[in-house]
């Protein structure tokens, strides 16, 4: 059977070799931040947040097939035989002077299926991506923990990505990073920069993060604290003088705060609430919110810990948190909905997005109206 896909009027025929190189540099051109792969719907990109199709032409089970196998030539990945048992595989590669490709591969209606994360070789501006002086300005803690959350498509890898640069280019120290998959790629600059990927350089996030604590590290990345050993581990090495880097699927500092507490028994939670409250240095939640000026516009909540913070996670009163927030701006905080409301009077983004990612509409709708 042969494939046809019409992208910008070119044909691509049987999408292998240098023509499946194709759909990655448009992806790279038009600056799209995902590629989506499916079986009964054209190729398509996600661009400033929508999903868009470059063609009619409908892909077929046995076309997704034979895509997704020659992305895993390509990748070098041998994997495929894994796919089809497991249902689901996840890695990542470099294309030189395209950029680097995170993909998950899965099966769906008995058909296989990706969707492919574009990560840029050069990272981005800070100033550009809007991400404030105060949160840039975490790469001076020399220990403690650090936590950057929101949602998934947030760009939380690209703002600890951002950081990490930074303590790259400005500190004379050993960063590792433990990521499933690597998004990234950092040179030594005045740092040493070890980049563990899991499943291929080791077996898990908690082998390697043991280990990491006999490789003299200053700072290390945890792509995202996902169970309660990864947290265990990384509250360990916040404890004993690291600075610890790591991401979470939540939003706002309170939920997160919770979310970490929860893993634990009842048994060890004040346990746990203690050690947060001595080594929590920052907890920073951003949402992308659609823009018609650049795209998409980043908005961002800063929590930075202080002896009242300290205070109520020690005392479990968290939902107490956003006041703190609120009445701290001097200090370099802002709260999820000041944030919001800025880029709405910078004519950022619409009245209606700023009450869908407002952390309270019913307030912040009287605040639009003035």
């Amino acid at each position: 059977m042969k494939t046809t896909l019409l992208i910008y009027g070119k044909e691509l025929n049987n999408m292998n070799g240098s023509n499946i190189m194709n759909f990655f540099r448009i992806a790279i051109e038009k600056k799209a931040s995902d590629i989506f792969i499916i079986a009964g719907r054209p190729l398509s990109y996600k661009i400033s947040g929508d999903i868009v199709t470059f063609d009619e032409e409908m892909l077929s089970s046995d076309d997704t097939y034979r895509i997704i196998s020659d992305i895993f030539s390509i990748a070098n990945e041998k994997d495929l035989d894994i796919l089809e048992v497991e249902g689901d595989v996840d890695f990542s590669f470099s294309l030189p002077k395209f950029g680097r490709f995170r993909v998950s591969a899965y099966k769906q209606r008995n058909s296989y299926a990706a969707v492919i994360r574009v990560v840029f070789f050069e990272l981005p501006d800070p100033k550009k991506l809007g991400i404030p002086d105060v949160v840039m300005d975490l790469y001076k803690k020399t220990k403690g923990l650090v936590l950057i959350t929101g949602p998934a498509g947030s760009g939380k890898s690209t703002t600890l990505a951002c950081i990490i640069d930074k303590i790259n280019k400005e500190r004379n120290c050993h960063i590792m990073t433990f990521e499933d998959p690597i998004e990234f790629i950092h040179k030594h600059k005045k740092s040493i920069v070890s980049q563990r990927e899991i499943y291929t350089d080791t077996n898990s996030y908690i082998s390697s993060l043991r280990s990491a604590l006999r490789q003299a590290p200053d700072v290390m990345l945890i792509g995202e604290m996902r169970d309660l050993e990864t947290i265990e581990i990384a509250l360990t090495a916040a404890e004993t003088g690291h600075l610890v880097l790591s991401t979470l699927h939540t939003t706002g500092a309170a939920n997160t705060i919770d979310r970490i507490i929860d893993v634990f028994p009842s048994n060890q939670q004040q346990q746990v609430r203690v050690q947060l409250s001595m080594q929590l240095q920052a907890v920073i939640s951003q949402h992308l919110i659609p823009s018609s000026a650049i795209g998409r516009a980043a908005a961002f909540e800063v929590m930075l810990t202080n002896n009242a913070i300290s205070n109520l996670i020690r005392e479990s009163k968290v939902h107490q948190l956003n006041s703190i927030i609120y009445s701290s701006e001097y200090m370099g905080m802002k709260a999820m909905d000041t944030s919001i409301l800025e880029l709405y009077e910078k004519g950022m983004i619409t009245k209606e997005n700023a009450l869908i990612y407002a952390t309270e509409p019913d307030t912040l709708i009287k605040q639009l109206k003035r």
